[in-house]
């Protein structure tokens, strides 16, 4: 990650960026130069001024996120500069560390098994000049701890199945102890001796065993937790029901929503949220083997339910419905989050712009879609009809796992058939399939992994869960 330092006086032989208003006066000695380039300082436009100041617009800001794009817009621009100078005098404290953050995103790059050429290396080092340090470094404190754990999810995604196996995937996440964090792991006898049919039978056909991890940060205050439950599947081959090959190799990333648990975790850790959290993350790969489970197969989840298998490439609700199960009879939490990269029809109708959002509980769905407008992540509401939970009846099972056929609204049955296992307290699920990665730059950061979902579960809790008064309904407002 970009190392941040906030400081009264600038560093010699570092870039410098400076923000622009819009509407504002830029330095005298710039304004020529800005005006022959058009520069109107408009939100996230970039002026590069070398061997001087890179200007980056900051438009009419009314957020926090306006700074953080705007800080991850400079980084983008910024090549083969290792040391960069924010010029952040005259912004509040809130505002500087937005920013930095927002270049610490843009800054972001895996490059764990490449070399970057250095005119190509992002920056490395960031001095953000401001008027008061102390502050600034205060409102630092929570910016990072979000930004660092987003960043952890990324490298966990684009880590190559190779590499992240389940037990890998394992072995990094009993390293969020170090934090705090309760780690425990249950293996294939422990899951078969509790029932965990479902996350057992996706996980038979290979080499690399499921796992059931579930991460526990206590807090302070006496309330039940909330509970994130994550998709793990560190790479999905289709199973029986094969993929094709092209585009195969991106289902390294079919692990997001399990990142993106463990790094929300991550962020309440870093800043000593007082709430109680836990997260279920199912991990597998569904690959093919002589052990692989079949389309026909009856499987018995650990609810008791059956499930008809209809498709091996539906695996992800699969191994949902015993982590969900998990989260909800072990801790009673007061809300239930699921996130996955579940459907290709979320994609058809929503692209790579919005996950999407279902549930049963309308106050959640609302606090989590402002959580998600806050930090850029952003939702879109999907039905759950009773015609998808009804299409779903099958003749020799408790429910069948989904539909055969195209151009069906598979992300609604998905999601009906999820709900089975979510219990009776607020639930809701995000589909972030389409927004899990991303093929060009985007707003907070380069083409790869996002790390969708981190910022946005730490920022739900951080606006509903922390007071100590509050217990209300786990959607409403506090």
């Amino acid at each position: 990650m970009l190392v941040v330092r906030f400081r009264k006086t600038a560093p010699a032989g570092a870039r410098r960026v400076l923000p622009a208003l819009a509407g504002a006066a830029l330095p005298e000695e710039l304004r020529d130069a800005a005006s022959a380039a058009l520069f109107t300082a408009g939100h996230g436009v970039v002026l590069d001024l070398a061997p001087g100041p890179l200007l980056v617009g900051i438009g009419t800001p009314a957020r926090l996120l306006d700074w953080e794009q705007a800080g991850a817009a400079a980084a983008l621009a910024l090549k083969g500069v290792p040391a960069v100078l924010l010029d952040a005098r005259g912004l509040g404290a809130a505002e500087a560390a937005a920013m930095a953050a927002g270049m610490a995103l843009g800054a972001w790059r895996f490059d764990a098994y490449r070399r970057i050429p250095a005119e190509e290396a992002p920056p490395r080092a960031l001095t953000v000049l401001v008027d008061d340090a102390r502050a600034a470094r205060a409102a630092w404190r929570d910016a990072s701890a979000a930004t660092r754990a987003c960043l952890a999810a990324r490298d966990w995604v684009s880590e190559p199945a190779n590499i992240l196996t389940t037990r890998d995937f394992v072995r990094r996440l009993r390293l969020l102890s170090r934090q705090g964090i309760e780690v425990e792991v249950w293996g294939r006898k422990r899951l078969a001796r509790e029932g965990y049919g479902a996350l057992l039978a996706v996980g038979q056909g290979s080499a690399s065993p499921p796992r059931l991890v579930t991460l526990r940060w206590r807090g302070t205050l006496d309330a039940p937790p909330v509970a994130f439950v994550g998709k793990g599947i560190v790479f999905d081959t289709g199973g029986i029901s094969i993929k094709g090959a092209a585009g195969m190799e991106a289902m390294r990333a079919d692990m997001a929503g399990a990142a993106a648990c463990a790094g929300a975790m991550l962020a309440l850790a870093r800043r000593g949220s007082p709430c109680p959290a836990v997260a279920v993350l199912a991990i597998a790969e569904n690959a093919t083997g002589a052990a692989s489970y079949r389309p026909g197969d009856v499987l018995r989840t650990a609810s008791g339910r059956t499930v008809e298998v209809v498709d091996t490439d539906a695996e992800g609700r699969l191994v949902l419905a015993d982590a969900l199960h998990h989260a909800v009879s072990r801790f009673a939490p007061r809300a239930v989050v699921d996130l996955a990269t579940l459907t290709g029809a979320i994609v058809t109708a929503l692209g790579h712009h919005r996950a999407g959002l279902f549930g049963n509980d309308g106050a959640l769905a609302a606090a989590l879609a402002a959580a998600g407008e806050a930090v850029g992540e952003h939702l879109w509401p999907m039905p759950i009809g009773d015609a998808h939970r009804e299409d779903l009846a099958s003749d020799i099972a408790d429910i069948r796992q989904c539909l055969v056929g195209r151009l069906l609204p598979d992300a609604c049955h998905a999601a009906a058939f999820l709900r089975d296992f979510a219990g009776e307290g607020p639930w809701a699920h995000l589909d972030i399939a389409g927004v899990d990665t991303q093929d060009a730059p985007h707003a907070l950061g380069p083409a790869g992994a996002t790390g969708f979902g981190v910022r946005l579960l730490d920022r739900w809790v951080a606006m509903h869960h922390e007071e100590a008064d509050h217990h209300p309904a786990p959607g409403a407002r506090g």
